[in-house]
């Protein structure tokens, strides 16, 4: 049988481990209350490289040391549509529950040329999907080479500050455009950073996302 002094002892012990539960599920729920979510293309998945080369891999590990440190999940996958990105989405943010989403999606509609209505329309669906999880929306200004004419560049360009616009969201700049001028930062295929370009691009999206993380 147990004795007052072992009785005792026993419910120390719950008590103890109690709170330390407590402490974990508190923690872990500041945790996913601070996390962005990467929903991209090949230019956030790192085509061809290494997974610790990656700028979104560079800043989840330097967003670890902010006084309140953002978790970053990359859900980029190399060749995404925008279409592709909206069929993936509702898994990502029910297991993630992201408090904000990078929308880094569009090159690979532009560079088959999809009509700039049907892929704002798109972009558009995926900015309602994040709101209605509670999760804010920011978009990535893309660019497309002049494949289709300059009408066609035009209008693709200005899907996104002016979706931007009319969602009253967020937009930041399109990273490559200060990495393709860059020949020895680029693949061989002309399109793609290379690892060389990662701690510039890591350096570059940390001054453009924190201040509207914060």
């Amino acid at each position: 049988m147990l004795n007052r002094k072992n009785i005792v002892l026993r419910l120390q012990m719950f008590r103890h481990a109690l709170l330390l539960l407590m402490l974990g599920l508190f923690s872990m729920n500041t945790f996913a209350a601070n996390t962005l979510l990467i929903l991209g293309d090949s230019l956030s998945a790192g085509y061809q490289l290494p997974a610790d080369t990656i700028w979104a891999n560079r800043i989840k590990q330097q967003w670890q040391e902010l006084e309140n440190p953002i978790n970053v999940i990359n859900a980029s996958i190399s060749g995404d549509t925008v279409a592709q990105g909206y069929a993936r989405l509702p898994e990502q943010l029910k297991q993630h529950q992201p408090k904000w989403v990078l929308i880094e999606l569009g090159a690979n509609d532009g560079l088959r040329g999809y009509q700039p209505a049907q892929i704002k329309q798109q972009l558009s669906e995926l900015i309602t999907m994040i709101e209605a999880h509670n999760a804010i929306p920011i978009l990535m200004q893309i660019y497309v080479p002049p494949n289709y004419g300059k009408r066609y560049s035009d209008a693709f360009i200005a899907i996104y500050p002016t979706l931007a616009k009319e969602r009253q969201i967020s937009v930041i700049p399109f990273f490559l455009a200060d990495v393709i001028t860059k020949p020895q930062w680029m693949l061989a295929d002309g399109i793609h950073p290379n690892a060389d370009a990662q701690p510039f691009i890591a350096q570059w999206m940390s001054q453009h996302l924190l201040p509207i993380l914060k």
